[in-house]
């Protein structure tokens, strides 16, 4: 038996937007980005979570293990990000493997240096999420620079996890050509990509920032419209991508 703990947000015991198939999402807390549109705020803190033990989690997980093998789905752990408490999403993983399932790690990559090679032989998939192709973009948006995640990029690529790289477009922040174009070039540079995931932007947190009493900087802003979807979606498949 385990007898660590970390911080859990939220689990999500039928997701199926975090990775292929039915996915068990266990959301830690903490994250070292600040994004301008950010839809859980209230995530940012890892102590702000709920204390769970290891124990806890795996057993939950094992009730759905018959479940989410049967679907070719798997356990993501997702956040925050989970490389702020990267120990222990790493004993989740080993737990998750030792049970025969398939994971996946949703990260912004910024904190990459943690993971130790050890822990990359337990990942299957990694969702790798770049907010913007451009460093000055990306420090306006996250308040943190692009750099580490790149890097925690081409090492996963080198150790041939495949990769699902995902982006959101904000309409007059990540929209820019220019940018959709840097984004689809690092995605083009990863020889173990999957596929790319376009995403709208979209206000569904805003009231999370007004309850936290945080100043929500893209409350005039818009959801992208169909058409510049369309657009950026153009960039991804003129480059070869498969975009989803």
């Amino acid at each position: 038996m385990h007898s660590s703990y970390g911080y859990v947000h939220s689990i999500e015991t039928f997701g199926a937007v975090d990775g292929p198939g039915i996915r068990y999402v266990v959301f830690l807390s903490g994250c070292s980005l600040a994004c301008l549109y950010c839809h859980n705020p209230d995530s940012w803190v890892v102590k702000k979570g709920k204390k769970m033990s290891l124990d806890e989690i795996l057993e939950d997980i094992s009730k759905y293990a018959h479940f989410i093998k049967g679907s070719s789905g798997g356990v993501t752990i997702s956040g925050g990000d989970p490389l702020s408490q990267v120990d222990f999403t790493k004993q989740i993983l080993l737990g998750c493997k030792e049970m025969g399932i398939h994971t996946a790690l949703d990260t912004c990559g910024y904190l990459g240096d943690r993971v130790d090679d050890e822990m990359l032989e337990l990942i299957d998939l990694v969702l790798l999420d770049v907010k913007s192709g451009i460093p000055s973009v990306y420090k306006k948006l996250t308040k943190v620079e692009l750099e580490p995640t790149l890097e925690f990029a081409k090492r996963i690529d080198k150790k041939d996890i495949p990769i699902w790289l995902r982006f959101v477009l904000v309409p007059d922040l990540t929209d820019d050509k220019e940018n959709i174009e840097a984004v689809a070039k690092i995605a083009s540079s990863l020889n173990n990509l999957d596929l790319v995931e376009l995403l709208p932007f979209h206000k569904m947190g805003e009231y999370k920032w007004e309850s936290l009493n945080k100043t929500y900087k893209l409350k005039d802003t818009l959801e992208p419209t169909q058409k510049q979807m369309d657009i950026a979606r153009g960039i991804f498949t003129e480059k070869g991508l498969k975009v989803i």
